[in-house]
C-alpha cells in the first residue's frame, strides 16, 4: 500500500528578503539625499526678515573669492550686466547673495552694475538670525 503524500500550496510568505531590500535601500537614499543638494556654498550673514516664496528669479552670488555666479553659472560682471540688460525689460525678480567676508566696496559695485542694466528692484538674501531668549 502507498500513501501519497497530498502536496498543499505554501500559504506563508516569506517577508525577510523583502525587509532586507527596504532596510539596503533606506540606507542608500540617507546616504545620498544630503549629496543631492544643489548649489553654491556661501557663508550669508544673519539678520532678521521673512522667508522668500519660492517663485521664479535670477540670483546672483558673490562668493568670498569675488567669483559672481548668476542661476549657479559664473560670469564677469561685464557679462552679467550684458545679460541683465537684454532681460530687463521683463522686470524680473534679482536677489543678491554674497558672503559675508565680500568687502562691501565690491558688493555695491556689483549692485551698481545691476542698477546699470536696468533692473529697479534688487533684494538681499540673508540667513536668518537667530535669538535665545
Amino acid at each position: 500500500m502507498k500513501f501519497i503524500k497530498e502536496r498543499s500550496a505554501l500559504s506563508e510568505i516569506n517577508v525577510i528578503p523583502f525587509v532586507d531590500i527596504m532596510l539596503v535601500l533606506l540606507v542608500i537614499f540617507m546616504v545620498t539625499a544630503p549629496l543631492l543638494q544643489q548649489g553654491i556654498d556661501v557663508d550669508l550673514p544673519k539678520a532678521k526678515g521673512k522667508d522668500l516664496p519660492p517663485e521664479e528669479r535670477i540670483t546672483l552670488i558673490i562668493k568670498k573669492d569675488r567669483v559672481i555666479y548668476m542661476n549657479d553659472n559664473p560670469v564677469s560682471i561685464i557679462e552679467m550686466r550684458r545679460k541683465l540688460k537684454a532681460i530687463s525689460k521683463l522686470n524680473p525678480n534679482v536677489f543678491l547673495k554674497a558672503d559675508k567676508d565680500v568687502p562691501y566696496g565690491f558688493v555695491v559695485e556689483v549692485m551698481s552694475e545691476v542698477k546699470e542694466a536696468g533692473i529697479e528692484k534688487l533684494g538681499m538674501i540673508t540667513e536668518p538670525k537667530i535669538s535665545l531668549k
